[in-house]
């Protein structure tokens, strides 16, 4: 029996009409205006890399035309190629992805470590202890370099790879951002496990690693995007050439190539097109990353 059959005088859902609001005038006017002043924020900060992209494919003498030519009169695809052959691009990249991956695990493994023993294991002086930690992020890296310069030569890493990797292994931020969210796990499932018999240990791996997903691929893209970006690190640490980052190799292809435009413009799109990529695949996490993290503003 069906439920029109049983209930003869009942309204079905189809013959109910939408009680919808009529939208106001100034509401669609207001909406439009938002989009449009969002499109042209974005056509504002993208216009910058659009200029330079399309420069690396202009002949040299069309760079800086004035009037300014955005569209080049010959495309000039082959300065890609040009880039690995007439610079040392390859061991460039290759230093800069190694840093990176190497930094952004080392940051990721030991900020969501540490924050989850600020935010799970209670033991004395945890709050004291976790907001002078977190004092040093307002110290800026210019004050103390000097005196960490000393001490990485003193013990013999200046130029080498370690200077970098240990340099950048520990960041207060991501012991912030990982305790952020780890703040928002019930205290219940830490206590579940400790009665199962799991250690902390246990408890940091199986539980709450595997539930801090968004948050990990956050402080992840963060820390590969300033270690990619990184300049004055690999300036002050790095003196062999075949250790350069991209960013410090640039740096000295402009110097010996000062005139070649179209070749610096190649270049510069090289160094943000990988950041760009990483950034693209994982912008859903990323974002998920920050709301969890309690850290929107």
């Amino acid at each position: 029996m069906t439920a029109q059959t049983a209930y003869p005088n009942a309204v079905s859902s189809a013959d109910v009409p939408f009680n919808k609001k009529p939208t106001s005038l100034a509401k669609i006017i207001g909406t439009v205006i938002g989009y449009v002043a969002m499109i042209a924020c974005a056509l504002f900060v993208l216009l910058p890399f659009i200029w330079m992209t399309l420069a690396s494919f202009k002949p040299n003498n069309e760079v800086f035309m004035v009037p300014m030519k955005w569209l080049p009169s010959v495309w000039h695809w082959e300065n890609y190629v040009n880039i690995w052959s007439d610079s040392n691009m390859l061991t460039w990249v290759g230093n800069t992805i190694f840093f990176a991956i190497c930094v952004t695990f080392l940051q990721v493994f030991t900020g969501s470590f540490a924050a989850y023993g600020f935010s799970k294991v209670k033991f004395r002086g945890r709050n004291v202890l976790f907001l002078i930690y977190i004092a040093t992020m307002a110290v800026p890296w210019q004050a103390y370099m000097i005196p960490q310069f000393k001490i990485l030569s003193a013990i013999g890493l200046s130029d080498t790879r370690w200077s970098i990797i240990l340099l950048q292994a520990f960041g207060a931020f991501g012991v912030f951002m990982m305790k952020q969210f780890y703040d928002t796990i019930p205290e219940e499932l830490s206590e579940a496990a400790r009665l199962d018999g799991l250690s902390e240990f246990g408890i940091y791996r199986r539980i709450v690693l595997p539930l801090s997903g968004p948050s990990i691929a956050a402080l992840g893209i963060i820390t590969f995007t300033n270690t990619w970006n990184d300049y004055m690190g690999p300036l002050i640490y790095l003196r062999s050439p075949n250790l350069y980052t991209i960013q410090l190799g640039l740096k000295t292809f402009i110097s010996q190539n000062s005139a070649d435009y179209a070749m610096i413009m190649t270049g510069s799109v090289m160094s943000v097109l990988p950041i760009l990529v990483v950034f693209l695949i994982g912008q859903k996490q990323f974002i998920e990353g920050i709301a969890t993290s309690g850290m929107k503003g």
